[in-house]
């Protein structure tokens, strides 16, 4: 007999040593980068309500709960296929296996308790609660911290791959710090959902139309709308006003010829927090919501509570608001995420930080802009504050400090209120002001060695990819040649650039200039010891030393390039441009400790150019 059976699952008793398959009609994972941002907030925003610094992990207990909605199983041939739900599923084991290694790599306990819900013992070989064969050497090698490369592959494994990145990227460990444990244990045992269960696939498939397609509740932008008409009296204004938001709606969902249902809702938040965003919560435990997080979490209430600070209520200005500023923003929104998908002149600030995944740039950008400024100021003011965000972004990440999503949302929320409606000439002013009073540079300080004690590791190698090409781009431009910025870090092409090691990975080569092997390899991932190549270039090269790749680097890059003699006949433009700008160009014939130094040198002078503050004045003229 047919059965449908819900259950509530905390995620402990849905996965320990269980494991989920799909059909193979089933549609890709296609989570994107917002999801695991949103994700992971709400779960840290929550843990952290109840959280207090010195409790015993057996107070999670007591915290509350959080429920991830619904999944539906069918069980059939001995196995628990996903009808619905493999994307937070999916999701839901990338936060496990970052937890568990995370939990690993400092020795701790509940490590232990994790891996269960990851992987099961199937009479000796470990088998993955996704049990997905083709997903399978990418989720494995994540959970033992193995090197994938998931070029060519297809898109959910291409996808899994970049949202662990994401999670890692976003440092959740770093932020919860001693609470890790008591992190992994709450998720654990008091984050669930429904399974819903049939030994019916057309009983699962018609519970997933039903709650899909039937009844389907209002959403946040829908019950905002109907807010903001209700008192216009007029039916003739009201069907205009209407017609208005639904062009809009539907202008920023199906923006770039890409149907993403959820990115009204997205600037909605991003309007509302850069605009009128006021307070934002405590950085402490048990402090309550503010207008930051209430924006993100139901703006449609908070805007009926903050009805006065957006001078709502009356006919005219609900008007206003749908037909001017609704309008305005929506456009400048969509404005920013075309600078962010193709590399603009005069806009290339929008498209570094998109590239950098820098979440907050789109509401940061919306902070100055005013209704009444037109096409150019509106150009100028996105162009300078993203200059700023540029900057201020690689000043940290040389400096390996944390700027993920929650680690910067309290600096971003600032700033935003601080450059909020700003003229353009004040709006300069104070972001240059800002950046000769901040703390963290390029050059050795309080926050960090800078550029000196930059190397790459498995953890910024996003942020040095991004240097190297900017680096090379700049170089090429300063000689005469075009700007190849977006062609060096186009990951779609059929042979992106990697990251060359000047050194061979081959300790055995210099054991007479380096003490141990790990001082070689802190040397050989240095920045002074790095260039961009395309990908078939760099792995031909494979061991060979120095002296035999050089010659090969001279058809290269400039940058790349700059490293042989050659190089330095018949550019007359090329010498024009590091005699003028001062920098310490030259070739080398060999390359050990001492050239090295010298070239770390040549790229801090070099990154003081790139990312000079003398740009946020050049908008001006």
């Amino acid at each position: 007999m047919n059965t449908i059976t819900p259950y509530y699952r905390n995620v402990q008793q849905l996965l320990q040593n269980q494991s989920f398959a799909i059909d193979e009609y089933q549609r890709e994972y296609k989570w994107e980068k917002e999801n695991i941002d949103e994700l992971l907030s709400d779960l840290r925003d929550k843990f952290l309500n109840c959280y207090q610094t010195g409790d015993a992990t057996s107070r999670v207990s007591t915290y509350d709960g959080y429920f991830l909605g619904s999944i539906i199983v069918s069980k059939r041939n001995g196995k628990n296929y996903l009808v619905d739900g493999q994307q937070r599923v999916t999701s839901l084991t990338l936060l496990l296996i970052y937890l568990h290694n995370k939990a690993k790599e400092r020795g701790l306990a509940v490590a232990g308790s994790i891996a269960p819900l990851i992987f099961s013992d199937n009479l000796g070989e470990p088998k993955f609660n996704l049990d997905i064969q083709e997903r399978l050497p990418v989720i494995e090698a994540l959970f033992h911290s193995k090197d994938f490369n998931p070029e060519n592959k297809d898109e959910s494994i291409q996808t899994i791959h970049a949202r662990y990145d994401n999670i890692e990227s976003k440092d959740l460990v770093g932020e919860l710090n001693e609470a890790l444990p008591h992190f992994a244990y709450w998720l654990m045992a008091k984050v669930g959902l429904i399974e819903i269960v049939t030994d019916s696939d057309n009983y699962a498939y018609s519970i997933f139309e039903t709650m899909n397609d039937r009844g389907k509740p209002l959403s946040p932008v829908d019950m905002l709308k109907a807010y903001l008409l209700a008192p216009i009296e007029d039916s003739t204004e009201r069907y205009n006003a209407n017609q208005i938001w639904k062009k809009q709606v539907l202008d920023l969902i199906s923006w770039g010829g890409i149907h993403e249902p959820e990115r009204d809702a997205t600037f909605i938040k991003a309007w509302f927090r850069a605009q009128y965003a006021d307070t934002i919560r405590d950085r402490k435990a048990g402090a309550t919501d503010k207008d930051w997080e209430l924006i993100g979490s139901a703006f449609h209430r908070w805007v009926r509570d903050k009805s006065g600070l957006l001078n709502l209520g009356t006919q005219a200005d609900n008007l206003a608001l749908i037909s001017t500023h609704f309008t305005f923003f929506a456009k400048a929104y969509q404005y920013i995420l075309a600078a962010s998908r193709t590399y603009t002149p005069g806009l290339e600030a929008v498209f570094y930080n998109a590239h950098n995944e820098f979440t907050w740039q789109n509401t940061v950008l919306l902070a100055p802009l005013c209704v009444t400024d037109d096409n150019e100021t509106m150009r100028r003011k996105i162009a300078v504050t993203a200059t700023y965000l540029d900057i201020w972004l690689m000043r940290r990440t040389v400096n390996y400090i944390q700027v993920g999503y929650s680690t910067t949302a309290y600096a971003m929320f600032l700033l935003c209120r601080e450059i909020r409606r700003k003229p353009l000439n004040e709006l300069v002013n104070f972001l240059d002001q800002k950046l000769a009073n901040d703390d963290v540079s390029f050059t050795p300080g309080r926050a960090g060695t800078g550029i000196i004690g930059l190397g790459l590791n498995k953890r910024n190698r996003r942020y040095i990819y991004h240097l190297l090409a900017r680096l090379t781009a700049y170089t090429e431009v300063g000689a005469g040649k075009p700007d190849l910025f977006d062609k060096y870090v186009d990951r779609k092409q059929n042979n992106p650039c990697d990251i060359e090691h000047i050194y061979p990975n081959n300790y055995g080569q210099y054991q007479d200039q380096f003490e141990s092997e790990q001082v070689f390899q802190n040397w050989r991932n240095g920045i002074g010891g790095l260039l961009l190549l395309p990908a078939d270039v760099n792995r031909s090269y494979q061991d060979k030393p120095f002296e035999q790749k050089a010659p090969h680097y001279a058809t290269q890059n400039l940058y790349a390039a700059s490293l042989t003699s050659s190089t330095y006949q018949h550019q007359p433009q090329f010498k024009a441009f590091y005699q003028q700008q001062q920098l310490p160009f030259k070739p080398y014939v060999s390359f050990s400790q001492t050239e090295q130094m010298e070239r770390i040198q040549l790229i801090l002078k070099l990154v003081l150019c790139v990312w000079s503050p003398k740009r946020l004045e050049e908008v001006l003229s």
